[in-house]
């Protein structure tokens, strides 16, 4: 199996667990931990297919991903996401094999998130509801992945 074969099918693989997980988001606000496992798992497989060299490019991917999830697991402890949610992009953070494309990623996946949170605050409103919102974060999320993913298969304008 050649390369680009190989690169297609792992971001057909990626792109259908993001999507299957961004609805289970929105229908339940929860993520199963098997979605974000294997999003996870698969990551070494895309590095590989990708051409990552073990040095020093792989220790940096991995530093850059432990400190992606440290800082959310902070938003975790503050009750600000959802522990999916942050197991998500730990888990996407290993897919992004340039750091640009990661930043990218996060700052899509604010701006979507926030887009979020003021249609939920108007529906609220409008349904006159006096619940707490929960935020399916993600959803941001999977839609900021398959938009920031540097690949053409997926996204031809990076």
């Amino acid at each position: 199996m050649g390369g680009a074969t190989l690169n297609a099918l792992m971001l057909g693989a990626l792109a259908l667990l993001l999507v299957s997980a961004g609805i289970e988001d929105a229908r339940t606000r929860e993520i199963a931990n098997w979605k974000n496992a294997t999003i996870a798992l698969l990551a070494p497989l895309w590095w590989w297919s990708n051409g990552l060299p073990l040095w020093p490019e792989l220790p940096i991917l991995l530093g850059i991903a432990t400190l992606v999830f440290a800082v959310f697991l902070g938003a975790f402890y503050f009750g600000w996401m959802g522990g999916g949610d942050v197991k998500m992009i730990g888990a996407l953070a290993l897919w992004f094999i340039r750091p640009d494309a990661l930043l990218w990623m996060l700052i899509i996946m604010s701006l979507l998130g926030g887009l979020l949170t003021v249609a939920l605050v108007i529906e609220r409103s409008v349904r006159r509801k006096t619940s707490e919102i929960e935020v399916p974060y993600g959803v941001a999320i999977a839609i900021a992945a398959l938009i920031s993913l540097p690949e053409p298969f997926l996204n031809h304008f990076l």
